[in-house]
């Protein structure tokens, strides 16, 4: 960010705190026609964070819909976050995507070998390296968010919005299932730009929250201010 950025006041958008961030004219732009085309008012403060933000980095109106996200994990992971817990990425591109924290990926060190791809290696390796208590960032394999599933990882938070036509759409739901706190999407969209985005989310939100919300009685679409079951 230059010294010619301005701050913008939405709450949405900004990070309170010594280490403010200032946001470029053209991303309060971005979002000011992203709300004038979708009324997100009626999220809970994190989740709204999340759902304008993964939009914003994909152009995408449907996620609003496609998300599933637990306000009360998001508060919890957003503490996490600020009190210093690490994040793990499976690929640098995720990595490129987070801009005020240093992340943790081990695709350069994995190999892999019979029944184990690259990614899922680096996810062990990830994990010998911070242990229990992380976020966990997946924005491109699968299979590191099948293998994570398998670790008693402990997560703060799991970001599992892996792309493609073969396991993402499955791996995701795994993770629904898995009880682990998460933002994840129902198809099999997603990539390194939009968790990227969703993690930045809860990096620029305010560390303190002047409102309070009702915490929602279980895990929901995004789009819905009620529970939606998935179609089998």
């Amino acid at each position: 960010m230059t010294d010619r950025e301005t701050r913008v006041a939405d709450p949405a958008t900004r990070v309170t705190g010594p280490e403010a961030r200032v946001v470029h004219p053209i991303e309060q732009e971005s979002f000011r026609r992203l709300r004038a085309r979708l009324d997100t008012s009626h999220f809970p403060p994190l989740t709204r964070a999340v759902v304008e933000r993964v939009i914003h980095s994909a152009a995408d109106l449907d996620y609003a819909s496609d998300l599933v996200t637990d306000e009360v994990a998001l508060e919890e992971a957003h503490r996490a976050l600020h009190d210093g817990a690490p994040v793990v990425v499976d690929v640098e591109m995720v990595a490129a995507g987070i801009t005020r924290r240093d992340t943790v990926c081990r695709l350069k060190d994995a190999v892999s070998g019979p029944g184990l791809t690259r990614s899922a290696h680096a996810v062990r390796l990830a994990y010998e390296q911070v242990g229990p208590g992380a976020l966990w960032v997946i924005g491109c394999a699968p299979t590191a968010l099948e293998e994570l599933l398998t670790l008693d990882a402990a997560p703060a938070l799991v970001i599992g919005l892996p792309v493609g036509f073969v396991g993402a759409a499955e791996s995701k739901a795994a993770l629904r299932e898995s009880g682990l706190p998460a933002v994840s999407n129902v198809s099999e969209k997603g990539g390194s730009a939009v968790a990227a985005a969703a993690l930045n989310a809860l990096l620029y939100h305010p560390v303190s929250h002047p409102e309070s919300h009702p915490a929602p009685e279980a895990e929901s679409r995004a789009g819905s201010p009620s529970k939606s079951k998935e179609k089998s």
